[in-house]
């Protein structure tokens, strides 16, 4: 059993409960009058009668490319998975049959969740907004540090999961008022054909569409699923190949090409985050670097979220980062000129507040993922009038 699979994990997910107790547990949260209880419990009893195994991939990908003798090379992330008849892909979420490859778990999330948007985080995007999140299992990351790893460490098909189509979620959000819905827990990138038909379905019913993303992507697929998304925050979750390689299994250039893909090609708005990992990527020098290159390729004016590190999964040997080191972060980030930066994951704390970068007023505060003021006008501070950047309405 990998280390840190004894971990309770807080966070439950529908299918942990019987119908009487979630509905229990939204009430107790809080959520119990809001719209999205009713959205919850919309789907809620069909849901469960529906757990079952999964019984097959449903959608062909769109980019892979068929070699000789039915094997099939995958083109929506940097690994290129070239999978004989019956194989798996890396991000546990494609399989190839018959020479054609497929998407498993299509349209049967996981995880359904009322989450407020800045969970993603967000924090210059409709502040205080809910959102309808829904996540299926699987990831092309592999991160030995990963909150949701139970899910995204895990075939689709091997998990508990709901039968709802794209138009049916889309259907229920508009009905119950929630007008936004959210990708996050696990990375949209494992389910991305998923993610862009419920995508496609919100832009027609006049929903927003926001995700949190590793990145991992090839530019042609990411830019496919881009012109249906509003906002995304992409994780920078350190800034040398040898961090990247060693707990993410992955490589730095192929996240660095989407976060100026995103910057430079699509109408998205765009945050980052990068989660602070004590001994692995918290060197000063290195994130005097990553908030350099972001100043130069991104621009000063794309918030930045450092947070908090606690630990899970493959790595519940190291301490919580201190709040010492995400404040000292913050301030090379913004001694580097970056004008929106953030503490996450950590609250109370001043550095989760939006400050009128050029007079300094307070224009948002927060208690955690509460908002508890905001007092932007028209996307402007109230006092000095200065634009401020972000999506408002």
């Amino acid at each position: 059993m990998p280390r840190g699979a004894t971990r309770t994990n807080r966070s439950k997910t529908v299918h942990d409960l019987t119908r009487r107790a979630f509905l229990g547990t939204l009430s107790r949260c809080g959520l119990g009058a809001c719209g999205f209880c009713a959205v919850a419990e919309w789907d809620l009893q069909r849901a469960l009668a529906a757990e079952r195994p999964e019984s097959g991939p449903r959608r062909e990908v769109e980019f892979f490319e068929t070699l000789p003798g039915g094997a099939v090379r995958c083109g929506i992330c940097p690994r290129h998975c070239v999978l004989n008849d019956g194989e798996t892909g890396a991000c546990r979420s494609r399989v190839n049959l018959g020479g054609r490859h497929y998407s498993r778990g299509y349209a049967r999330p996981c995880i359904i969740r009322a989450d407020p948007v800045e969970k993603i985080p967000l924090g210059h995007f409709l502040p205080g907004a809910e959102t309808m999140t829904v996540a299926v299992g699987g990831c092309n990351l592999h991160c030995l540090y990963c909150q949701n790893w139970q899910h995204s460490q895990a075939r689709p098909d091997k998990l508990k999961t709901f039968d709802l189509p794209p138009d049916e979620a889309v259907e229920a959000a508009r009905q119950k008022g929630v007008k936004v819905i959210a990708f996050n827990y696990t990375d949209p990138v494992a389910f991305l054909e998923y993610a862009k038909d419920v995508a496609v379905a919100a832009r027609k019913a006049e929903l927003r569409i926001v995700a949190a993303t590793g990145a991992y992507i090839e530019p042609e697929p990411l830019l496919d699923f881009a012109q249906y998304v509003d906002a995304i925050t992409i994780g920078l979750k350190g800034f040398t190949n040898d961090f990247y390689e060693t707990v993410c299994d992955a490589k730095l250039d192929g996240v660095l090409n989407s976060i100026t893909t995103i910057a430079n090609k699509t109408d998205c708005w765009l945050e980052l985050v990068n989660l602070v990992v004590p001994t692995y990527n918290d060197d000063p020098a290195t994130i005097r670097e990553m908030v350099g290159w972001i100043r130069r390729n991104v621009g000063c004016e794309t918030p930045l979220h450092f947070s908090r590190f606690v630990p899970m999964y493959r790595l519940t040997n190291l301490p919580r980062t201190p709040v010492t080191t995400l404040e000292s972060a913050c301030r090379i980030a913004r001694d580097a000129g970056l004008k929106h930066v953030y503490t996450a994951n950590i609250a109370p704390h001043d550095g989760a507040n939006t400050y009128c970068h050029k007079c300094g007023a307070s224009l948002i505060q927060r208690l955690g993922l509460k908002i508890l003021e905001n007092h932007i006008a028209d996307g402007r501070c109230p006092k000095c009038r200065s634009p401020i950047p972000g999506v408002w309405k």
